[in-house]
């Protein structure tokens, strides 16, 4: 009798030992819900900007990118249509340059840089705002 009721004892600390994993496995489900709940409402408070080196054109984006403000100087009208519209357009990939610098940074404290979400998150932001991070004529 003595050895059934080591074997007993044996499948209680081994129940009691799943018990515990699925335990902290519960918690680090809900801890990793609740860091990624709290990185989309960062995220889409993120906005990205940048400015010609003149400082003639600002471009501010939203988090999906579009182009929430245009400021344009004055002096702008010195230039021709097409320099002007060149210029635009290089600003706004400084500005998605400027969002993927924060939403990598924020993904990053929020999951880890190891993180495989995060990782698939930061590469189809890359995708959708091209991967040259080389915007010559434009600051962040």
């Amino acid at each position: 009798m003595s050895l059934g009721r080591a074997d007993m004892w044996a499948d209680d600390a081994a129940l009691e030992a799943a018990g515990r994993r699925l335990d902290e496995w519960e918690s680090s489900l809900a801890e990793r819900a609740a860091r990624a709940t709290a990185l989309s409402a960062r995220l889409q408070a993120l906005t990205g900007t940048a400015t010609t080196p003149d400082r003639t054109v600002e471009v501010t984006v939203d988090a999906s990118g579009l182009l929430t403000d245009l400021r344009l100087d004055e002096r702008i009208r010195q230039h021709s249509a097409t320099h002007t519209a060149r210029q635009i357009m290089e600003t706004t990939r400084a500005a998605h340059v400027d969002l993927l610098s924060q939403l990598t940074e924020a993904t990053a404290e929020a999951l880890g840089d190891d993180d495989p979400t995060g990782r698939a998150l930061i590469d189809s932001y890359q995708r959708r705002f091209g991967s040259d991070e080389s915007v010559p004529d434009a600051q962040r």
